[in-house]
């Protein structure tokens, strides 16, 4: 199966693992996972990183290149055909990262990885990966 980490999913998995339920932790350790992550992941690492909002010990580049290789993460572009699929998805969450993570894991046929509630309310495949 082929999963799509949401940024905050991927920040937890390197940081502070034991905010992640043991379904997400089994998932995320299965070599048999396909795990991707966006590059807008990278995008919004980057823009937190850069105001504040996220502390990271090393770059935002280093972090994710690290993370990529640690996790075995499949890279996942950003194409003209997610963004549009963004205006197909109801408004219940302003956050524009998710929106095209949850735009390109309807896309793509993929089953997010989050720990938002907020994806409850959309359809798209998802874990729960909170506690």
């Amino acid at each position: 199966m082929k999963y799509l980490l949401d940024t905050s999913v991927l920040i937890q998995s390197l940081i502070s693992r034991p905010k992640l339920n043991a379904r997400a932790l089994k998932l995320l350790e299965d070599r048999s996972s396909e795990l991707y992550l966006s590059a807008v992941s990278s995008w919004e690492v980057t823009i937190k990183a850069g105001s504040g909002k996220l502390v990271l010990s090393e770059r935002p580049a280093e972090f994710v290149t690290r993370a990529i290789q640690l996790m075995s993460l499949q890279p996942l572009d950003i194409t003209h055909t997610h963004t549009l699929a963004v205006s197909e998805l109801e408004n219940h969450h302003r956050d524009p990262f998710d929106r095209l993570l949850i735009a390109q894991a309807r896309t793509e046929g993929m089953t997010i990885l989050t720990d938002d509630e907020v994806f409850q309310k959309y359809e798209v495949e998802q874990v729960y990966c909170g506690r």
